[in-house]
């Protein structure tokens, strides 16, 4: 009698690895963003989030290939998942004022003593 419920757990397990997946990449990015909204100006919030959502796209896409999971299948698979993250980076960065990407980048420049300037 148990062995009807055990097959279809497991006939059922492969459609909930995504959203498991998809749970801890949140996570990962959750935290990062609350630490950026917290500590960074406002202008380069949206820079630093596009940069931080193409990173989580491509750890997907990693895990994606690592775990062999075909691109075709009709449920949802960690390469939509990577799709998504990269589709809200480039929202990122085309929200962005090419301005706000210069503040993000520039470093400042020491000038040491006894180099010409």
């Amino acid at each position: 009698m148990v062995a009807p419920y055990a097959n279809w757990i497991t006939r059922k397990a492969p459609w909930l690895e995504p959203f498991g997946i998809l749970a801890l990449l949140s996570v990962l990015i959750a935290v990062p963003a609350f630490l950026m909204i917290r500590v960074l100006e406002p202008g380069l919030v949206l820079p630093a989030l596009s940069i931080l959502l193409f990173a989580e796209a491509a750890i997907a896409a990693i895990v994606a290939r690592s775990i062999h999971v075909h691109g075709n299948s009709d449920n949802l698979t960690v390469w939509n998942i990577a799709g998504a993250f990269a589709m809200m980076g480039c929202a990122a960065a085309i929200f962005s004022e090419p301005d706000q990407v210069a503040l993000f980048f520039e470093q400042p420049v020491e000038q040491h003593p006894d180099t010409p300037p």
